[in-house]
């Protein structure tokens, strides 16, 4: 596999822990949107963004995995959140298992709703491999 290379895009401001642009050669991944439920379909972390945000993470993480993929890989990700106060959490969270390399390219929305009331945070990630 080819590196992956993080071109800073003349005239674009700095992102905020995060890439404007991510390429490299190799095979596309894709992983829907994760949301915070546990491996028996019980939403975790009810009216708690952090513990939440674990949870997605740890979903992403393991579909990383069954791709045969590490946060290494991922190019993109792509957050949706009820309410932008909730982006704190999710950054730390993110953080800590991005740590601190090159940042995959990464969007922030806030929608109105999840499948569920209760759902705060969904994530969406590509990786190359």
């Amino acid at each position: 596999m080819g590196t992956l290379e993080y071109p800073k895009p003349e005239g674009v401001a700095p992102g905020n822990g995060y890439s404007h642009v991510v390429t490299g050669p190799g095979q596309w991944v894709a992983i829907a949107g994760q949301v915070a439920l546990d491996a028996d379909g019980n939403l975790v972390g009810k009216g708690d963004a952090e513990a939440q945000t674990r949870q997605v993470f740890a979903n992403l993480e393991a579909a990383l995995k069954a791709a045969g993929a590490t946060w290494a890989n991922v190019v993109k990700l792509n957050f949706y959140l009820t309410d932008m106060a909730n982006l704190l959490a999710l950054r730390k969270v993110r953080d800590e298992h991005l740590g601190s390399g090159p940042r995959p390219a990464s969007t922030a929305v806030q929608v109105v709703a999840l499948f569920s009331p209760e759902a705060l945070i969904e994530i969406e990630a590509y990786a190359v491999i």
